[in-house]
This record gives C-alpha cells, sequence and structure tokens, in this order.
C-alpha cells in the first residue's frame, strides 16, 4: 500500500487515527501492531510471516543476549541475530544475483529460484540487527514486551522505505507518548510536505525518465536533461517518503530520525553523504566503518574500510552490477577528496556546488543503468540536439526549475521568516489542506506513481 494512494490517504489512515485516539494508552501499542500487519499483508500477503519471525527472532535473541552479557554465549547469540538476519537478506535479495553470476563466470547453468523481493526487507533487517547489536554493547536494554518489541519493528509509517529508526531511538516512546495539537498539526504539515515532494515532483520528474527511455533517437542534451530529472526523481522520492515517515511519526507520538539535510546545498561528495540518507550512512558508520577501525588505522587499512563501506552500501540498494559499481566509484572519489582534492575544493569556494552536481549527474546515472547506455549517450554518443529533445525539455522545464528550488533551503527559510506571525497562524493550515488537495487530485488524474525505494 503506498502512502500517496487514494486507499491510503482516505480509508486505511483515517480509520487508524481514529480508533488510535479512542484506543485506551494500554491498547496503543496493540493498534499500531494490527494496523501495521494490515499494511503489510496488503502488499506482502506471502512474507507477513517473514516481517513476525524476524521480530521473534531478535526479540529473543536480545533477551539472551542481556541475560548473559559479558559470557561467551551472548557473543554467539548476537552472531547468530546477526547471521540469520543476513541470510535472509541474502536468500530474498542477492541469491538470484549471486547464481547468475557465477553462472556468467563459469557458463554452469545454475536454476535461479526467482524469489520476489519483500518490500523493506533492507530496511526492517537493519533495525533489528541494530537492536540486537545495541544490546550486545550495552547501549540498549533488552525490551522484555513482545508487543512493544514487535510495534517498534513493524511499525507502518517508517516499515517499507525507512527512515532506518533504531530502537533506541524510539524505545521511551514505545512504553510512553503523547500526541498534542500542535504536534499532530506539525505531523500533518510534514506528511503533506512529503506528499507533495512524491506526487508532484518526483512523479512528473519520473514522466520525463520515461519520456527519455521510450525515445527513438537519444540525444546528448535529452541525455543530461534525463540525468537531471531522475537524480532529482530519487531525491523527491525519497525525501518525500521520510517526511510522510517522520510526519506520520509525530501524529502518532513518535520522533523519528530526519533522513536528508539539502543535500545538493553540499560542496563535496563527503558533505553530500552527510546530508543524504543519513540513517543509512550514520549505520554504516556505527555498524561497520567504527568497528573496521575508521580513520584511526594506517592509510591502507582506511582505504579498506572506505572501500567496504561503499561496496556495501552499493550493495544494499539493489543486487545489480550498476549498484556495485556506484558505490565502488563513490568510496573512489571520498578517497580522492581526502587524500588530494580538498584544499582545491575549499579554494573554489561556492563554485565546488558546481563540482558536486556535476559527479552526482553521472554517479546518479551509473545508479539508474545498468545497462550504462545512458551515459554514453551523455557524453557524445549521440546527435547534440533534435525537435523530440526541445518538445520534452521545453514541457518540463517549469517542473526542473521547482524541482531545483525545491532542492535548497529557500522555502524553509523564508516559512521561518514568518512561523510566529499571524498570517503563518492562517496560511500553514490552507498551504497544508492545498497540498492535500492538489496531490488527491494528480492521484485521481495520474497512473503515474511508484515509490523507488520500495524495491529495497
Amino acid at each position: 500500500m503506498l502512502f500517496s494512494s487514494i486507499t491510503f490517504l482516505y480509508r486505511f489512515l483515517p480509520c487508524v487515527l481514529l480508533v488510535y485516539a479512542i484506543a485506551p494508552k494500554r491498547w496503543k501499542n496493540m493498534v499500531l501492531l494490527v494496523s501495521s500487519l494490515v499494511f503489510y499483508f496488503w502488499g506482502e500477503r506471502q512474507y507477513t510471516l517473514l516481517l513476525l519471525f524476524s521480530s521473534v527472532s531478535d526479540y529473543l535473541h536480545g533477551l539472551y543476549i542481556e541475560a548473559h552479557r559479558g559470557q561467551k554465549s551472548a557473543r554467539a547469540a548476537l552472531v547468530s541475530a546477526v547471521v540469520i538476519n543476513l541470510l535472509m537478506l541474502g536468500v530474498f535479495k542477492y541469491l538470484d544475483f549471486f547464481l547468475g553470476t557465477v553462472n556468467g563466470l563459469l557458463g554452469t547453468h545454475l536454476p535461479l529460484p526467482g524469489l520476489k523481493l519483500p518490500i523493506g526487507i533492507s530496511f526492517f533487517t537493519f533495525q533489528t540487527m541494530s537492536y540486537s547489536i545495541d544490546v550486545y554493547r550495552g547501549e540498549a536494554r533488552a525490551e522484555k514486551n513482545l508487543l512493544s518489541f514487535a510495534t517498534y519493528v513493524c511499525l507502518f509509517p517508517q516499515l517499507v522505505a525507512g527512515p532506518i529508526v533504531r530502537y533506541t531511538d524510539v524505545a521511551g516512546e514505545l512504553s510512553g507518548r503523547s500526541v498534542t495539537v500542535d504536534r499532530f498539526a506539525l505531523g500533518a504539515r510534514r506528511f503533506a510536505v512529503g506528499l507533495g515532494k512524491k506526487v508532484l515532483l518526483a512523479n512528473l520528474l519520473g514522466e520525463l525518465c520515461a519520456a527519455y527511455a521510450g525515445a527513438e533517437s537519444k540525444t546528448v542534451l535529452f541525455a543530461w536533461g534525463n540525468a537531471l530529472a531522475w537524480m532529482l526523481q530519487v531525491y523527491y522520492d525519497f525525501s518525500g517518503y521520510s517526511d510522510m515517515a517522520i510526519g506520520l511519526g509525530h501524529m502518532l507520538g513518535f520522533t523519528f530520525p530526519e533522513n536528508f539535510d539539502y543535500p545538493f546545498c553540499a560542496r563535496t561528495v563527503t558533505e553530500f553523504w552527510r546530508r543524504w540518507h543519513m540513517t543509512l550512512s550514520g549505520w554504516f558508520r556505527d555498524y561497520v566503518y567504527i568497528p573496521l577501525g575508521g580513520s584511526r588505522v594506517s592509510t591502507a587499512k582506511w582505504v579498506r574500510n572506505v572501500m567496504t563501506v561503499w561496496l556495501l552500501t552499493g550493495l544494499w540498494h539493489g543486487a545489480a552490477w550498476n549498484f556495485v559499481a556506484w558505490g565502488v566509484l563513490y568510496g573512489l572519489v571520498l578517497i580522492l577528496e581526502k587524500k588530494r582534492l580538498a584544499p582545491y575544493l575549499e579554494r573554489l569556494g561556492a563554485l565546488a556546488h558546481v563540482y558536486l552536481l556535476a559527479v552526482s549527474l553521472v554517479l546518479f546515472t551509473v545508479f539508474g543503468d545498468n545497462s550504462l547506455q545512458n551515459l554514453a549517450v551523455m557524453f557524445g554518443g549521440g546527435a547534440l540536439l533534435d525537435g523530440n529533445t526541445l518538445y520534452y525539455l521545453k514541457s518540463y522545464a517549469p517542473v526542473l526549475l521547482i524541482s531545483v528550488l525545491g532542492a535548497v533551503p529557500l522555502v524553509r527559510d523564508l516559512a521561518r521568516r514568518i512561523e510566529h506571525t499571524r498570517a503563518a497562524a492562517v496560511l500553514e493550515p490552507i498551504l497544508t489542506a492545498g497540498l492535500l488537495l492538489l496531490s488527491t487530485a494528480y492521484l485521481i488524474d495520474g497512473s503515474f506513481n511508484p515509490f523507488l525505494y520500495f524495491r529495497f
């Protein structure tokens, strides 16, 4: 069930909010758990049991680890918890990729299982793994209440596409939380903004990308326009989903971590990844990079640590060679920045934004194109311009311009200037309702409505 669907917006969500509001405090987690399972069952009937298995498995492992803290058996239980999560992820997400690679390299004909990828498996397995690791490290107490823990794992706002919420982020709110009128209004406003990003920008940018993919002749300018539209589509799709998830969290009494901080305002790729998908970057930092030694090791080992993180980051996004190449290339750029480019980028000042955008356009093209044909066209693999290119770039120029402006904190800064004024008190509910109604109109009228990160 998509957040950006009429079923979710006008059937599922109102029912959940109504039942949640009238339920006694002791029943609120049960309401959320049942609602979340219905939400997941709606799109993944055959894998709902897998989600429940993941919840129970890490719940039991957490209890055992805490009961045997400091003993070898606790470490064995941690290994068991991590291996079970990685096996689930490996079988459902990577088995076909691995067997296909073996067949291609060795000329074998191993059968591919063709298992359907469970929605959100990369998100909920990372959340449950972080819980077991944090309990082992003593950074979190094991949750004694299975209902509370299952609610954490299955919580529908962030279940299928993040942000990656660690147990320590919401442990206190699982046992006690409140929703005020102001907080609910804040959540509704944040949700409406995210919905607008998704429906009014990401979907329209996706239409331009679809037009490029279906074009008989692909020109150089069309390829660069497509690269810009694709990069912005990924940003608005995922940041819009994150906004909706954070907004829903506020409406239900939870505070989820921020996931994006205007990444295209960065001047270096290093800074970009401090602002993009921050919960994933933080996860790999805390559970892979630092345990490997981080930057407090020899140069050779530091390079190993960076490349390990980025190889895993690429694979996390998808089981295909373009994702591997994307991760490896980002790792190499980050190493190059750290060891060679940093002084020069500092001297460039604002012009460093141009460097960041150029690198991002190229690497996000790698991210979205398994054949790399689009990259070849961008660098002279076709005519410069034709009538078809002019038609589409002119038609979508307003959307591209609005999307570029929306990727910088212009609107946010303007809103902050007037947030405590009478004008803001009047405009905020009007604009929130307007965004919701306009997005609804587009949903009813349009048919292009994919969520890119559902496949992860």
